[in-house]
């Protein structure tokens, strides 16, 4: 089981050195690919006029746009609440932006109250995450919330 402590520990000194989110979402989308086993894609989308524009992540090609209420994220978001998908090819409008993923776990983010984006972890292997992770992760995105300017997206 990864560390997920020190994950959002070190996430929260890196914001130490600058609090904008791109450089803290960069760093953390690292930090979990490289701390994360069986994935293929940590990253992020944020809130961009209206939709999810992709964020800082690591791995394969991402999808530029999802509209909210389309895909897991964008679902995630309409919902407000973490979605962890066991098989995404089984999920309702699931966007394939790579043919390779089967699971998935999206967590929105909070900045001011309000949904400014998700953390978003896909893996190739059917049924990769478990409610531990999902715990864990939250932790992650505490540390994100509590120590990221956000104040740069184009909310409206």
């Amino acid at each position: 089981m990864p560390d997920y402590k020190l994950i959002a520990s070190q996430v929260a000194s890196l914001a130490e050195i600058d609090r904008d989110f791109v450089p803290v979402l960069s760093n953390a989308a690292a930090l979990l690919y490289e701390g994360l086993e069986r994935i293929n894609w940590a990253g992020f989308y944020l809130l961009d006029r209206g939709s999810l524009l992709v964020g800082p992540f690591q791995g394969r090609v991402a999808c530029v746009r999802i509209a909210i209420g389309k895909g897991v994220c964008g679902t995630a978001v309409q919902e407000g609440k973490p979605l962890r998908v066991e098989d995404v090819h089984a999920f309702p409008g699931h966007i394939a932006c790579d043919s390779a993923s089967r699971s998935e776990i999206v967590l929105p983010i909070r900045s001011g109250g309000q949904i400014v984006g998700v953390l978003d972890i896909d893996s190739p292997e059917k049924g990769r995450f478990t409610e531990e992770d999902q715990q864990g992760l939250a932790q992650v995105v505490k540390a994100l919330e509590e120590s990221t300017d956000f104040s740069r997206l184009r909310m409206e």
